[in-house]
């Protein structure tokens, strides 16, 4: 049994669609109470589109939400996968030394059409906290 490819990449996330995320990522926030977070949105090559430091969050999330951003789109996957291989332990474990891979959950890619555009990586809560605030995200799109 062979391992299913990846999405492809497609053309990049518009401003007006990284936006939409955006606002949908810190709705999700607000419902919740006012979470502070940061909010960071890439493009599909993992250039920066928009970060947003909500209030109150702690400074160490720029850099964390960035590298959760940058893992699933270079990866085109959910950073979640790779924590739960470094969980998992074992050979999963060797995740711990791919450059360039944050085994966190809060990284989403951002899809269209089944190709990713952009991610999407959150940092401020705990790592399910994240990945519920990246799914809000995802989901306005």
């Amino acid at each position: 049994m062979s391992t299913p490819l990846p999405p492809r990449y497609g053309a990049p996330i518009s401003l007006a669609e990284a936006k939409r995320v955006m606002a949908a990522a810190e709705a999700e926030c607000a419902a919740q109470g006012d979470w502070p977070m940061v909010i960071v949105i890439v493009d599909g090559a993992s250039n920066l589109v928009m970060v947003h430091a909500l209030d109150q969050a702690q400074h160490a999330s720029i850099e964390v939400a960035q590298a959760k951003a940058v893992t699933a789109a270079k990866f085109r996957r959910s950073t979640k996968v790779f924590e739960d291989a470094v969980a998992g332990g074992g050979v999963g474990l060797r995740m711990l030394s791919v450059p360039n891979c944050c085994p966190v959950e809060g990284g989403l890619p951002l899809m269209r059409d089944g190709e990713v555009i952009g991610a999407i990586g959150v940092s401020g809560m705990n790592a399910v906290q994240d990945g519920m605030i990246a799914a809000a995200g995802v989901a306005g799109l």
